[in-house]
């Protein structure tokens, strides 16, 4: 993706202007009017709805998951091996991890989710600035998952960012409210650089880089000069949240995401054909999987489908930080993994590929991963 991506604001200004359907606007702006019912286009069908209130569900575990729990001050120390393989565990069996005593201090955290509350208070007129459906502009604030595929909306507004090169993208972000672009900057910068330790922990894991600097510090390198993208969501009150999702079932694109979210449970991923609700750590990050992780370690980690369930009585934030290779880069299974008993999985892929992909289709579960898929061993 070149630098050269701008927010065409007149045009957006047009679109929220003459705007007739009130569901552009997003689902705070339904309940800031008071909506006391779910309309039409956020129903799901019933085969696709969360059964939040039905126990006795098959498919939803009764009890909430207790992801592993990575203390990355560990990774520093002589327990380290033993952190390596747990870390290797939790991304072979569940694709997700909780990451404690990270080093971005409390402060930047809670700094990080207030500010996106208030950017959340603003008034419509303000946030519907930045409303566009091009996935490409430096700021996106729009409303469901893709809601211009969506055949059903998502309970959830989020406001996009493009995070590097920062310099460049900085100028782009919300200038209200006025403290947004510090508070949100300094926290795009920490979050960065934890993800770089992550991975170069992460490639020590997969055994891919023992006694080979070179190797490692290339891919070091390679990410981070890399793509991130941070995804402010809110998900407000529902009156019938056994009727929508605040996401449907994905995988994230990436390499890993990084995900702060406040104190209200509504984060479910899928382990073992159910689905169980991932219970919040205060000051912790939950990790999890992307697709390009999959494809880099030939299928050794997966990605993992996950969702986002609503709740009548409480507001819900999260902020996602989304890490991989640069917007112009090709992700392809490492050759350290590949050999006679483990061929390649997957053809090599690039974020064009991936947009010309979501922008045709409507995207459900893991279906871009699937088709980057290698016909070969597509059904073994």
């Amino acid at each position: 993706m070149s630098h050269g991506m701008t927010i065409f604001s007149d045009q957006i200004k047009s679109n929220i202007e003459t705007s007739e359907n009130q569901n552009d606007k997003g689902v705070k702006q339904l309940v800031d009017n008071g909506i006391e019912t779910v309309p039409k286009k956020y129903i799901l069908p019933p085969s696709e709805r969360p059964d939040i209130n039905n126990s006795e569900h098959p498919n939803v575990a009764k009890q909430n998951l207790q992801l592993p729990i990575i203390d990355f001050s560990d990774l520093f120390g002589p327990n380290r091996p033993q952190v390596i393989q747990s870390l290797a565990n939790a991304c072979e069996q569940f694709g997700f991890f909780q990451v404690v005593n990270h080093g971005i201090s409390e402060d930047v955290m809670n700094k990080m989710m207030d500010v996106s509350g208030r950017f959340f208070d603003l008034p419509i007129e303000e946030r519907g600035k930045y409303m566009t459906s091009d996935m490409r502009a430096a700021v996106r604030y729009g409303t469901s998952f893709s809601q211009t595929k969506d055949k059903v909306l998502c309970w959830r507004d989020f406001l996009k960012l493009i995070c590097h090169p920062l310099p460049h993208y900085l100028p782009h972000w919300p200038d209200s409210p006025l403290d947004f672009r510090k508070v949100a900057a300094t926290y795009a910068e920490e979050t960065k650089h934890l993800f770089i330790r992550l991975m170069e922990s992460i490639l020590e894991s997969l055994g891919i880089v023992e006694d080979n600097q070179e190797v490692k510090d290339n891919i070091l390198k390679e990410l981070e000069d890399g793509s991130q993208l941070m995804a402010v969501n809110f998900y407000p009150p529902c009156p019938q949240p056994d009727l929508t999702l605040g996401m449907p079932p994905h995988s994230d694109y990436g390499f890993l995401t990084l995900l702060l979210q406040d104190d209200v449970e509504g984060l479910q991923i899928q382990f073992q054909e159910q689905w169980f609700t991932v219970q919040p750590i205060n000051n912790a990050f939950v990790v999890n999987i992307g697709d390009h992780l999959e494809i880099f370690s030939n299928g050794k980690y997966k990605s993992v489908l996950h969702r986002v369930v609503v709740n009548s009585s409480k507001r819900r934030r999260s902020i996602a930080s989304l890490h991989s290779i640069s917007f112009n880069g090709t992700v392809r299974p490492s050759p350290k993994l590949i050999d006679e008993a483990n061929p390649k999985r997957y053809a090599d892929t690039d974020f064009e590929t991936f947009l010309a992909y979501i922008s045709t289709k409507e995207t459900k579960r893991k279906s871009f991963l699937e088709s980057r898929k290698l016909i070969t061993i597509l059904h073994d």
